[in-house]
């Protein structure tokens, strides 16, 4: 198998370097973001955060700094995407020593990160024609539906799909029109989440994607699934339904289930819905309802939560206020009261501010 990606791998950078004759011409654009948020814990307890970005109580917090380099040059593009700050790196928890994405600050060795920790996206891509487009480096996940650049999700805290789901691939893809609205993507990436793999083992993965004629319902259906560094066999589905019958009103639905087997068989999923309303042009409000379902405790040790958050998006130009609230409820005891007893509920309020240009 190794052999075949090295050889898939030199094919491509002989394809890529002989096609860039095709234009005389190249173009770039330049685009980032800041985010930055306060998060209040009513319990005033940092651990009732349990998803990604958020980590913190009774703090102001920069979550990232980021900066996209997109140039093409005929058929051929490149794009190279860089974060700094903790969203990036618990983004790319794997490229760093001694950090985990929900490791608490007395567990956390240093900041000693590499290179690496601010690569959220490098890669590239070649058009073979019309219908094909060609990719190789690390990108973020097609699985799931929120994002990890703060400004393109309309709630600030993450879910819990997002969270332990994937956070991006390193590989190489295919993307393949099938005519209309409906699209393919097929490929082959490292083990979830790692930007160098040792480990000899590979995972494919995929999406289906389509539309009606007025793009008023879009459907995503995508996939990940193989074997783990840890030679555990992993697979995964995933739903994404987006409807929006008006430019006021949308829903979006994510359903995803992920099947993991190593000395057993163990299983969690996840179902959340977005309504989301926009009276006028520089106001919305997002109402992000999840059930999460860990019965066999793969991901949390709570067998079960119960997540709602209400986001509130101030547009003023470029920039964008978030207020948000959030209560949380799990079946056991999996949260902390004030006073560092166990608790079944916990609720957070953030106040975030997005830029992007």
């Amino acid at each position: 198998m190794l052999k075949k990606v090295l050889t898939f791998s030199a094919a491509m950078a002989i394809f890529f370097a002989a096609k860039s004759q095709d234009s005389t011409k190249g173009t770039t654009t330049i685009t980032g973001s800041v985010d930055a948020y306060y998060r209040y814990d009513f319990n005033n307890q940092a651990g009732n955060n349990k998803t990604s970005f958020t980590n913190s109580a009774n703090s102001f917090e920069l979550g990232m700094a980021s900066i996209k380099l997109d140039h093409s040059f005929g058929k051929v593009a490149a794009t190279a995407d860089l974060g700094f700050g903790r969203r990036a790196e618990e983004f790319s928890y794997n490229d760093g020593v001694g950090y985990g994405q929900n490791l608490p600050d007395s567990a956390r060795v240093g900041n000693r990160y590499g290179t690496l920790a601010a690569i959220k996206q490098a890669y590239l891509s070649y058009a073979v024609s019309s219908k094909l487009k060609i990719t190789a480096g690390k990108w973020a996940t097609h699985v799931g539906w929120e994002l990890v650049d703060a400004y393109s999700n309309r709630n600030y805290s993450m879910s819990y799909a997002f969270s332990n789901g994937p956070f991006f691939h390193t590989g190489a893809k295919a993307d393949i029109s099938l005519g209309g609205k409906t699209n393919l993507m097929i490929g082959a990436a490292n083990p979830t989440d790692l930007s160098s793999n040792s480990s000899g083992n590979f995972m494919a993965i995929g999406q289906l994607s389509t539309a009606t004629k007025d793009d008023k319902l879009k459907v995503y259906l995508n996939y990940q699934g193989g074997t783990t560094s840890s030679a555990a066999q992993l697979n995964q589905i995933d739903l994404v339904l987006n409807y929006a019958p008006s430019t006021k009103f949308s829903v979006v639905y994510n359903g995803t289930y992920q099947m993991y087997k190593d000395s057993s068989s163990k299983n969690w999923s996840s179902n959340v819905l977005y309504l989301n309303y926009d009276p006028i042009s520089k106001f919305g409000l997002t109402l992000r309802g999840e059930y999460f379902n860990d019965k066999d405790a793969v991901k949390i040790g709570a067998e079960n939560v119960l997540a709602t958050t209400l986001s509130g998006n101030i547009k003023l130009a470029n920039l964008t206020i978030i207020p948000e609230v959030r209560f949380e409820s799990a079946k056991k005891e999996y949260f902390a009261k004030s006073d560092g007893t166990a608790s079944k509920s916990a609720a957070s309020f953030i106040l975030a501010a997005t830029y992007k240009f």
